[in-house]
């Protein structure tokens, strides 16, 4: 970051406020906000700070991504896209394409490694045979959207070390093989984490809850030695590791490391799957399924789940419970009740109305990606028929007065919160109508369910972590065009030094 010694950003425009103001920041702290050309109430401080004239850009509280998968995220930037295959086949020529160029092929023994399909609505069903017709003896893994399932050739399940009879692999056949695809060298993530935080920095970004599936303290206590200062992060803790944050005493909101920019985050436990694999856990079946998995599946027991989140919530961790199908959710808030716990339900995809009302009884944050509704529109459509409408209910749950927190789920979407903000209020992309529009957020909703409870306008006495935006507004016609998805990010200030700038 480039570190400052005293600012002014002179001439801005913040959202509420008419006319240009002056924003004063010293430390990591943003100190005053006042008409433009007025003196602050007190000096900035020694010296003489830096002034920079915003020539009236939209200055905005700094973006934060309430769930990533940072390290995931990190990798799959560096991977073949396929989340737009239409078909199995379709996903089999990008392979190939793939491989005939000698810029993208693997090197002689590692695996090409593809990531985003989306298969469940796909006219023809992915087969290790399909690979083998174009990769010979490369090995092909390619993973799904939601990171539920893997589809792999012949030679990419040998790489896996397992046997398979399709290549298509889901959920509990997937998750133990995974290790030898999502990870890598330590000195490789830890380069590729700090070329995405770079990323997402000049996105206006300035925090993220991490969620990666590992030993998140020792991660970033690793990072933090390193000198990590792109982003505030959140890590969270799986069930595995709870015992170590909570034999150091560790809370949520508390630092574990001398940088303040790392913070305990939540206990993360998923208790259903996902919508694609048709694993989200649901009160009614899926559209022509039978059998004992028709409604999906429960990773985690009610009755094993209250006294692991009880655990936490004693230890003073709050809990953040990946709940996708409607019976999920159900039964996520009957655990948060039965435990006392504080927290979060991730996703919260699919909803009764009377669990909507018990969101706002309990004090539960719907921590949602609004992104995957454009991504699972479809497929939603055909595989829980009749239940569109309660499907992604943002705007339900701001009616309620749940607290609303938006994010990405980093690598199934793009780390980008101006993404899942225009997904959020316009329910709408590629220019296609409107997907149940009743549900959508307004602007300003969205954008306070993206700034970590700063609202969406500065404030002085907060931290100097800010978004400097390159117009002078959010604007009706920027949000019907869904320019929102590239709008165009000037500077971002973290705790008072820049990020990102190119002013």
């Amino acid at each position: 970051m480039c570190r400052v010694n005293g600012l002014i950003l002179v001439g801005a425009r913040v959202l509420g406020t008419d006319g240009l103001v002056d924003l004063y920041v010293q430390g990591d702290r943003l100190t005053a906000v006042v008409p433009a050309g007025e003196a602050a109430p007190e000096a900035p401080g020694p010296g003489a700070p830096e002034r920079v004239q915003l020539d009236g850009r939209l200055v905005v509280p700094g973006l934060w991504d309430a769930h990533t998968h940072l390290t995931q995220w990190a990798l799959v930037r560096r991977r073949l896209d396929v989340s737009g295959a239409t078909s199995a086949a379709h996903a089999v020529r990008l392979v190939a394409a793939c491989l005939a160029d000698p810029a993208m092929a693997p090197a002689p023994g590692q695996p090409l490694v593809g990531f985003g399909f989306r298969w469940a609505v796909w006219p023809d069903e992915p087969t290790a045979a399909l690979l083998d017709a174009v990769a010979g003896g490369t090995p092909v893994v390619l993973l799904s959207g939601d990171l539920h399932t893997a589809w792999a050739g012949t030679a990419g399940l040998r790489f896996l070390g397992i046997e398979h009879p399709t290549g298509l692999l889901r959920e509990d056949e997937w998750i133990p093989a995974s290790p030898r695809i999502v990870q890598a060298p330590d000195d490789v993530t830890d380069a590729l984490v700090a070329d995405a935080a770079r990323a997402a920095a000049q996105r206006g970004v300035v925090g993220v809850t991490d969620f990666e599936v590992a030993d998140n303290l020792a991660v970033w206590r690793r990072r933090a030695g390193l000198g990590w200062d792109a982003l505030r992060v959140r890590a969270g803790v799986w069930p595995e590791h709870l015992d170590a944050v909570l034999a150091e005493g560790l809370r949520t909101g508390g630092t574990f490391t001398a940088s303040p920019l790392l913070t305990q985050g939540p206990l993360k436990v998923i208790s259903d799957g996902s919508l694609n694999t048709r694993t989200a856990y649901c009160f009614e079946p899926y559209a022509g399924a039978t059998g004992p998995d028709a409604h999906g599946l429960l990773n985690v027991p009610t009755d094993d789940l209250v006294p692991l989140m009880a655990r936490a919530t004693a230890g003073g961790l709050d809990c953040a419970i990946h709940a996708i199908g409607d019976r999920a959710n159900a039964l996520a808030l009957d655990a948060f009740a039965a435990s006392g716990a504080r927290g979060s339900v991730e996703h919260a995809q699919l909803l009764r109305w009377s669990d909507v009302e018990r969101f706002a009884r309990l004090g539960v944050t719907a921590s949602v990606q609004p992104e995957h509704a454009m991504d699972d529109r479809d497929v939603a459509e055909q595989l829980w028929p009749g239940r569109a409408d309660r499907t992604f209910p943002l705007a339900s749950l701001a009616r309620a007065g749940v607290r609303v927190v938006l994010g990405s789920d980093a690598p199934v979407a793009p780390l980008d919160p101006w993404i899942a903000l225009a997904s959020a209020v316009t329910r709408s992309r590629d220019g296609r109508e409107p997907w149940h529009p009743e549900q959508a957020l307004t602007l300003p909703q969205g954008l306070a369910a993206s700034t970590d409870g700063r609202g969406t306008a500065p404030v002085a006495g907060g931290p100097a972590d800010l978004a400097v935006l390159d117009v002078p507004s959010l604007d009706e016609p920027a949000v019907a065009s869904d320019a929102l998805r590239t709008l165009p990010v000037a500077a971002t200030l973290l705790a008072g030094q820049w990020s990102h700038r190119r002013l």
